[in-house]
């Protein structure tokens, strides 16, 4: 694949404030703490795979990771359990929202790690005796993940866990199959302490850029999970990243990456770059509207497009 030279010496700002003017979607009211975000933000980074950082206006604003976090739990559930995570939960995308209390017909089992039901599965079974044990696995793994330390916001943890119905739900119905094999409160306070770990958008771009670079993190050189295991989530994240509008977004921006309710989206284009975007206001998919224009502004610019043969 041709990738441009210039990725070192893009114009982030000039790229949001391109992004600016559009004023579509909604902000989420899934819990108090997102409801009050201010729709006007809009920030942006890339890393380049050699360590180079690049940042925008308000990059640096701090937000729950919300369902941005799905891919990386993913990841330590891959490498904790030496891939075998991978007989828990499926891999297909499932064309329906990323809450429906659905489980795979035969199986029981969650249809992908991208969604709610997946995501409690995978974060149940990273190490750790015990719920507290497995979120201090997931806070440290996110943290190495971004090169540097990142914590939980308690009030965001709560909320997600007292109006998670849907998600106890599935936790539930999911321990009535057998496959989810810690108790449904259990699997709630591990995922909802995850979603509520706190980033901008400069931690998640390097975030992005570690699984794009095969596992190690280009800002630290730490080896964080093994290039097998970097390549199984990126794969993910290609066909059910973005939950219903997976193909849509395959094809318009050609990148891998997850969306967030909190209005984040993380991208990895493997060998070349990790990016993030955070613009509050969802579309009906629940990604972000400016984020998604920003996206496939951002690989068109620099040549990212996974299928894009052109000379």
């Amino acid at each position: 694949m041709n990738r441009a030279p210039d990725a070192r010496s893009y114009d982030l700002d000039a790229l949001r404030e391109q992004m600016l003017p559009h004023r579509g979607g909604a902000v989420t009211e899934s819990i108090p703490q997102l409801a009050e975000a201010d729709p006007g933000l809009c920030g942006a980074a890339l890393v380049t795979l050699d360590g180079d950082l690049r940042s925008s206006a308000q990059s640096d604003v701090v937000f729950s990771i919300q369902s941005a976090v799905k891919p990386f739990v993913f990841a330590l559930a891959l490498h904790d359990t030496n891939r075998a995570a991978l007989e828990r939960v499926g891999i297909e995308p499932t064309g329906e929202a990323f809450d429906a209390i659905k489980l795979e017909s035969g199986t029981g089992r969650p249809p992908n790690p991208m969604v709610n039901a997946g995501a409690l599965l995978t974060s149940s079974i990273v190490d750790g005796d015990g719920a507290a044990a497995r979120a201090e696995r997931i806070a440290a793994g996110l943290s190495a993940f971004a090169g540097r330390s990142l914590r939980v916001d308690e009030e965001i943890a709560e909320a997600e866990q007292r109006l998670g119905d849907r998600n106890l739900a599935l936790a539930h119905l999911m321990r009535s199959e057998g496959t989810l094999r810690v108790e449904a409160d259990d699997a709630i306070t591990v995922y909802a302490r995850a979603c509520a770990t706190l980033v901008d958008a400069e931690a998640l771009a390097v975030m992005g850029a570690t699984l794009a670079a095969g596992g190690v993190n280009p800002c630290t050189g730490e080896r964080v999970i093994s290039r097998e295991v970097a390549r199984d989530v990126i794969s993910v994240m290609a066909t059910c990243g973005v939950y219903d509008g997976s193909g849509r977004w395959m094809r318009e921006v050609g990148v891998p990456a997850k969306s967030s309710v909190s209005g984040a989206i993380v991208l990895s284009a493997p060998g070349a770059l990790g990016a993030a975007v955070f613009s509050p206001p969802l579309d009906e998919q629940g990604t972000s509207v400016r984020g998604h224009l920003a996206s496939a502004r951002l690989s068109d610019d620099l040549r990212l497009h996974t299928f894009d043969v052109s000379p």
